[in-house]
């Protein structure tokens, strides 16, 4: 009887777990109507393009909905999607390591690193992209930590 019960409470723990993690996800990302990347196709990035994406291509990733612009990188994304993720959520990565702040990004500025897409807002002369290559290294640092702490 107890072992029946210490399962029912851990399977019951891992159904809370597992449906609190959409409610994160959404909570801190920058999604706008639950889109990530204004639309944008993730896999676009890594083409060297970035691309508006379509709803006819829509997949939900753990409560974060992405576009894509066809069938083939839609497939490609469903086979690994943590690795398309933008990181920080898609917010600014600059601001992200300068002062730990959601900061909207432009989604065709960007820089793909080891593999990973970080955005970075560009607006009214302020390209923070530009700023994050003159000092990146400890910028990227202090933006992992940053956003442990925000996430977690």
């Amino acid at each position: 009887m107890k072992q029946k019960m210490l399962i029912a409470f851990f399977f019951t723990l891992f159904c809370i777990q597992a449906n609190a993690q959409p409610a994160i996800r959404q909570k801190n990302f920058n999604i706008n109507k639950n889109i990530a990347i204004e639309g944008y196709d993730p896999i676009s990035y890594f083409n060297g393009k970035p691309q508006k994406g379509t709803v006819a291509y829509s997949y939900a990733y753990e409560g974060i909905t992405y576009h894509f612009v066809n069938a083939a990188n839609l497939a490609k994304f469903k086979q690994n999607p943590a690795s398309y993720e933008p990181q920080y959520g898609g917010w600014c990565a600059y601001a992200m390591g300068n002062s730990g702040q959601k900061v909207e990004v432009d989604p065709e500025t960007y820089k793909i690193i080891n593999g990973k897409l970080y955005l970075f807002y560009n607006h009214l002369f302020n390209n923070t992209l530009n700023t994050w290559n003159k000092n990146e290294t400890s910028l990227k640092t202090k933006a992992d930590a940053n956003w442990q702490k925000i996430y977690h």
